[in-house]
C-alpha cells in the first residue's frame, strides 16, 4: 500500500479514538456530571447524529477544494472539538463539544475512502479502504483501552486532552505523507452528483449499513455495564478486556477487505450473517467470564469485517459521479446506525426487559440488515433478466 494510505489510517486512529473512547468512560462521566448511564450513552448518539448531519453538508461545501486541504481542515476541527470536551463544565457543554468534534468524522472517512481507492489498482480498492480503517481498529485496540485507563486513573477529562494530542500528531503525518495533488480531478456538477443518489440500490446500501451497525452499537455502547453487572468483572478489568475486542476488529477489518476484493456481494451476506449470530450468542456468553471475553473478540472481528464490503457496495452503486458524496453519506449511515443502536440499547435497559436482553435486541436489528442485503443482491440478479425481457 502507498504511504499515503497509512497516513489516512493515522487520521482514522485519532477520530476513532474520540468516537469510541466514551464507551469505556460511561460510568465515570455519569458519576462526575450527575447523569444516568443511559444519559451518558446519549453522548454517543449525539456524536453519531453530528456525523450524520455533518457528512453531507461538509462534503458538498468542500467539494471544489483540494482533498488534502479538506483532510487537514477536518483534523483541525477534530483537535478543537476534543479540547472543548476536555474543558466542558457540564453535560450540556460536553454534548455540544462532542457534536462539534463529530463534524470532522464523516467527511474525513468519505474523502479518505475516495483518496485511498484512487491510489491503488482496481483489485486492491477494498483492501485500501480496509487499511485506512485499520486506524479505527487500532483506536479500539489501543486508543480506547488506554483512554479508559487514563479516565480511571486521572479522570475522564485527561482522556480528551490525550486525544487532542493524537489529533495534532495525525495532522502532521497527513501533511507530510499525503501528496498535494492526490485525487484532484474536477468535481462533477452538483446536480449530477445529487442525482446519483436516486439509485434504489444505493439507498438499499445505506439502509443495510444503518441496520448492520445499529446492532453493533446497541450492544457495544453498554459493554462496560454488561461486563461489570452481568459477567461480574471489576471496572479495572474492562480496559484490558477491550483489548480483545480491538484485536478482533483488526483481524476482521483486514479479512473483510480481502473477502470484498474477491466478491462484494458474498462478503456482505457472510459478514452480516456472522455478526447477527455473534450478537445473539452474546446473550448466553454474558454469564461466563471466559465465554464473554471470547465472544467479544469474535464480535470485534464480525463487526469490522462488514466495513469494507458495505463501503465498497455504495461506492460501486454510486458510479464515478456520485462516489465522493455517497462515500461520505455511507459514513453518515454508519453513524446513524450508531445513534439508533445506542438509543435502542438504552431504551431496552430503561423500558424493556433490561440489560441482559440488549445483545438479543442488537442481533435482531443486524439480522434486518442481512435481510436488506439479501434483497438487494436478488435485485442485482433479477435486473439482467428484466432488461433482456424488455429488449425482446
Amino acid at each position: 500500500m502507498p504511504l499515503a494510505v497509512y497516513a489516512l489510517a493515522a487520521g482514522a486512529f485519532g477520530i476513532g479514538t474520540t468516537e469510541f473512547v466514551i464507551m469505556g468512560l460511561l460510568m465515570q462521566v455519569s458519576g462526575d456530571l450527575g447523569v444516568s448511564i443511559p444519559a451518558a450513552g446519549l453522548l454517543i448518539s449525539g456524536y453519531a447524529l453530528g456525523v450524520f448531519v455533518g457528512a453531507p453538508v461538509l462534503t458538498i461545501a468542500s467539494r471544489q477544494l483540494p482533498r488534502k486541504t479538506v483532510l487537514l481542515a477536518l483534523m483541525g476541527v477534530f483537535v478543537l472539538g476534543n479540547l472543548a470536551c476536555a474543558l466542558a463544565p457540564d453535560y450540556g457543554w460536553l454534548m455540544a463539544a462532542r457534536v462539534i468534534t463529530s463534524l470532522a468524522h464523516g467527511t474525513f472517512f468519505g474523502v479518505g475512502s475516495v483518496v485511498a481507492t484512487g491510489l491503488v489498482p482496481q483489485e486492491r480498492k477494498a483492501s485500501a479502504i480496509a487499511v485506512m480503517f485499520t486506524g479505527l481498529t487500532a483506536a479500539t485496540l489501543l486508543g480506547v483501552p488506554a483512554g479508559a485507563w487514563l479516565g480511571l486513573a486521572f479522570g475522564w477529562r485527561s482522556t480528551f486532552w490525550a486525544v487532542a494530542v493524537i489529533g495534532v500528531v495525525a495532522f502532521a503525518i497527513i501533511a507530510l505523507a499525503v501528496p498535494r495533488d492526490v485525487a484532484s480531478e474536477p468535481a462533477p456538477p452538483l446536480k449530477r452528483e445529487l442525482s446519483s443518489l436516486k439509485n434504489p440500490q444505493l439507498q438499499l446500501g445505506f439502509l443495510m449499513t444503518v441496520l448492520g451497525f445499529a446492532g453493533v452499537f446497541a450492544a457495544f455502547t453498554y459493554v462496560q455495564p454488561l461486563l461489570t453487572e452481568l459477567t461480574g468483572f471489576s471496572e479495572a478489568a474492562v480496559s484490558p478486556i477491550l483489548l480483545v475486542f480491538g484485536a478482533g476488529l483488526a483481524v476482521g477489518n483486514l479479512a473483510g477487505g480481502r473477502f470484498a476484493d474477491r466478491n462484494v456481494g458474498l462478503a456482505l451476506v457472510g459478514t452480516l450473517g456472522a455478526l447477527s449470530l455473534t450478537l445473539a450468542l452474546t446473550t448466553v456468553a454474558a454469564y461466563d467470564k471466559i465465554a464473554m471475553v471470547a465472544i467479544l473478540g469474535l464480535l470485534g472481528a464480525a463487526s469490522f469485517a462488514t466495513v469494507a464490503p458495505l463501503q465498497m457496495r455504495v461506492m460501486e452503486k454510486a458510479g464515478a459521479d456520485g462516489r465522493n458524496l455517497a462515500s461520505s453519506l455511507n459514513i453518515a449511515a454508519f453513524n446513524l446506525g450508531n445513534a439508533i443502536g445506542a438509543w435502542a440499547g438504552g431504551a431496552t435497559i430503561d423500558y424493556g426487559p433490561g440489560l441482559w436482553s440488549v445483545p438479543l435486541v442488537a442481533a435482531a436489528i443486524t439480522f434486518a440488515g442481512l435481510a436488506v442485503a439479501a434483497f438487494s443482491l436478488r435485485l442485482d440478479r433479477l435486473r439482467p433478466a428484466v432488461v433482456a425481457a424488455c429488449q425482446t
